[in-house]
């Protein structure tokens, strides 16, 4: 896995604003090179191939507008302005505020080039699966193979390895449906398809026109444009590209199957950058569905998921392994209680 982030610098007359945009630009993946005030900032930032953006906020521009002339006038590179105040990381819009940051972050020097090698996941020994409840093994054939039970994955950087080692670990007939929506170059799909598959009991494909959700199989979302849910659960392809900076958008997915499929019985934020799903999982947790996020040392990169714990919604953390066994736990509770549960 392999990353060249931007370089940004950041001006701000404010510590704690400057603090702000620096830690919600590094938490995209962009590399964050100085962060100063305008009265220090040294003119080496400002000559050609020092950085990349500079992202300037200054509450009090009538006080700084020499400042800004020559900064105008001599920076070589762009300049970004931002308008407001940044919130604080637990406020209830601060999500949507970093959304629109990166957006244009990504507008002006393009998302951080970040490279997935999925041929260099370790082929370590799978995990045992998590024995069969027998609670499953008595379901009907109905109830095995429908789709009464959907819950979405969602994954960046370091996400493969993560969502490979929670399937390894599922047993076989496991009542659920998955979509994975893992921010990925759209020519890796099958590939990361078939490592997914590779030691587990689930079956993994692209989603396509067509497409159906059903228990034990996880359709991966495509790269290329967002994809709808009818009330059966049938995938069809919108035609349109995905909403926010990145692809497949985590928080659209969610969106999508809890309004077209009519519910999402769960959520797992995995490894990743970025704060995709943090808009989204608050307003379905609400609703009653459960949001669950791994643990911050067992990811690769752990802002995504520290995004979406600092919103308040996730209600259970835990490893990749420990997140498998309560989703089986989960379900079997689920149903042994019968429908009416």
């Amino acid at each position: 896995m392999a990353a060249a982030a931007g370089r940004v610098g950041v001006i701000a007359d404010d510590t704690l604003q400057g603090h702000l945009l620096a830690g919600a630009i590094k938490g995209q993946g962009y590399r964050v090179v100085v962060n100063t005030d305008p009265e220090h900032l040294e003119a080496r930032w400002l000559m050609e191939d020092a950085l990349d953006l500079w992202v300037v906020d200054l509450s009090r521009e009538d006080r700084w507008q020499p400042f800004l002339d020559h900064l105008l006038e001599r920076a070589a590179a762009p300049l970004l302005f931002c308008d407001g105040q940044a919130p604080a990381r637990t406020a209830e819009h601060y999500p949507r505020w970093e959304r629109r940051l990166v957006t244009k972050l990504v507008d002006y020097i393009g998302a951080p080039a970040v490279e997935e090698r999925l041929e260099t996941l370790p082929r370590m020994p799978s995990p045992t699966p998590i024995p069969e409840p027998r609670e499953f093994q008595a379901l009907p054939d109905g109830e095995r193979n429908g789709a009464e039970r959907v819950w979405v994955l969602g994954a960046s950087l370091g996400g493969p390895a993560a969502v490979k080692q929670f399937l390894d670990c599922l047993p076989p007939h496991l009542p659920v449906a998955f979509i994975l929506a893992q921010h990925i170059d759209g020519g890796f799909l099958d590939t990361l398809c078939q490592v997914l598959c590779r030691d587990s009991q689930v079956s993994c494909r692209v989603a396509g026109d067509g497409s159906r959700l059903a228990h034990g199989h996880l359709l991966v979302a495509p790269v290329d444009q967002s994809i709808e849910f009818d009330a059966n659960g049938t995938v069809r392809r919108s035609g349109q590209g995905w909403e926010g900076p990145y692809a497949p958008c985590i928080d659209q997915v969610l969106h999508n199957v809890a309004h077209g499929f009519g519910h999402c019985d769960g959520a797992i934020l995995f490894s990743g950058m970025g704060n995709d799903g943090a808009i989204a999982a608050p307003r379905l947790a609400a609703g009653g569905t459960r949001v669950w996020a791994q643990t911050a040392e067992s990811c690769a990169v752990s802002s995504q998921p520290d995004a979406v714990r600092e919103t308040g919604c996730v209600a259970y953390n835990g490893t990749p392994e420990q997140l498998a066994r309560q989703l089986v736990d989960q379900v079997r509770r689920q149903v042994a209680t019968g429908p009416a549960a």
